[in-house]
């Protein structure tokens, strides 16, 4: 049972509020505050000028603005703090804050504490975008105003007000979002799990227990779906406090979805076809039967088979960018750890020209190299880890005796021309860099657009 916002609202009003970080995202939380009478001061690490526009804007509503490097050094005094998604709770300002008395909390948490409506949250290693939208979609066919946020989507703590008991609202959380909720949804997805964001979580049992919070806290009434084939997962279901769904596509499941025989199934009902799902590869039939569990109390069997058979993917996963002189390239750069890019690389079913690499997350590279050798024709490196990946794929090809080019570049349009000149009629070339994008882009989507424009002006 969700919070009444009126509580929120009396608890802000005239509050000394802090909020981290004046990105896109935390803009419309910042207007919102404002509005609900709260006293804003925005931190950012970045410059008056590499804000922009924003500066003025706030400034002229009554925003005090704390910007600059040390900017984290003045963050004292402050009733209620806001912080970035990324920024760790044990940070030494954070800690000082809390010490001090202040309440420390994001946007998120507050927004699962008091939306009305029924959640969906959905987390994992990958799959989260494709299930989250997959879930958004098969619930607007079904009728109902539905809407998504978390990672995807726009922010929703500023539309709280808008949003009824009736309408369903679907979320991708990622662990850094999820490190600090006391709160859980009331339907909870994990895709699976798997090394990553290693770069700012201390360790692997840091990043799993950070998953767990999106069912810590559900009561007996609320719903757990998770990934019987996942070996961190499958364990999941025996610390649920309420409910619990699987799906597997290698096993049949009584209570949940899978896959058997090329048909898709949830509760033992037919769905639909393998062959009739658009998108392709194995990693997508376990985010369709993720996605039926999530919503076979609200959604008909009709509803769940009109997606699977009509959804055509989600931009920067293993989208199709263009062929040129037979050569086929494709767009993956939402596949920022190895285990994303492996299954992408499965879903292509022949082997392909891979470029990778990117930003260090201190993920181990040995699965990718292991299991993605058959897989890869020649391999395109650059960013940070292009060393790194080139030594691990050594070492394995050695061990098996095998061998595929590795050529390493600097900058992701000579990857793109050399994969061009590298080619041959009928192979396909695909940015999947088992990376994030941070050493060279802002993010994936920054990343996988410069992709296509290059590919797109090719000739």
């Amino acid at each position: 049972m969700s919070r009444n916002f009126d509580d929120f609202k009396k608890f802000i009003n005239n509050k000394k509020t802090a909020v981290v970080g004046i990105g896109i995202s935390n803009r419309p939380l910042i207007n919102f505050l404002l509005e609900l009478g709260a006293e804003v001061t925005a931190f950012d690490k970045k410059t008056k000028d590499e804000i922009g526009d924003a500066v003025n804007e706030f400034t002229q509503r009554g925003v005090k603005l704390v910007l600059g490097k040390n900017y984290l050094d003045f963050l004292e005094g402050y009733k209620v703090i806001f912080k970035t998604p990324s920024m760790r709770i044990d940070s030494p300002a954070l800690v000082k804050a809390k010490k001090s008395g202040a309440y420390i909390t994001s946007e998120m948490e507050e927004f699962v504490k008091y939306c009305p409506a029924k959640i969906i949250g959905v987390t994992g290693s990958d799959g989260k975008t494709t299930t989250t939208t997959l879930i958004y979609n098969i619930l607007k066919e079904e009728g109902y105003k539905t809407w998504v946020g978390g990672n995807i989507g726009t922010p929703l703590f500023a539309n709280i007000t808008d949003i009824s008991e009736k309408d369903r609202v679907v979320l991708e959380l990622s662990s850094f979002q999820l490190m600090t909720m006391d709160v859980s949804p009331q339907i909870s997805v994990i895709t699976n799990l798997s090394p990553n964001h290693l770069d700012i979580h201390k360790d692997m049992d840091e990043y799993v227990n950070a998953k767990k919070n999106i069912y810590r806290f559900q009561n007996k009434d609320d719903l757990l779906v998770v990934n019987r084939d996942n070996a961190i997962t499958a364990y999941m279901i025996n610390e649920a406090k309420g409910k619990v769904m699987e799906f597997s596509r290698k096993c049949r499941i009584n209570n949940g979805a899978y896959f058997s025989d090329g048909k898709l199934y949830i509760l033992q009902k037919f769905v639909c076809n393998k062959e009739d799902i658009i998108i392709k590869g194995m990693h997508n039939v376990e985010n369709f039967l993720a996605a039926f569990c999530a919503t076979v109390d609200d959604a008909s069997i009709e509803s769940m088979k009109k997606i699977a058979t009509t959804f055509s993917g989600v931009e920067h996963r293993a989208e199709f960018v263009r062929e040129l002189n037979g050569v086929k390239y494709y767009n993956d750069s939402i596949a920022s750890s190895p285990t994303r890019t492996l299954a992408s690389l499965r879903a292509f079913e022949r082997k392909v020209i891979l470029i990778a690499g990117g930003y260090d997350k201190n993920i181990p590279f040995e699965p990718l190299a292991e299991q993605g050798l058959s897989m890869i024709k020649k391999l395109i490196l650059l960013g940070n880890t292009k060393d790194k990946i080139e030594n691990t794929f050594s070492q394995v090809m050695n061990k098996r005796q095998m061998y595929i080019p590795i050529i390493k570049v600097n900058t992701l349009e000579e990857a793109i021309n050399t994969a061009k000149n590298e080619a041959s009629e009928g192979d396909i070339v695909t940015l999947s860099p088992s990376c994030a994008s941070f050493d060279m882009f802002p993010n994936f989507e920054v990343r996988g657009n410069k992709f296509k424009e290059i590919v797109k002006k090719m000739k």
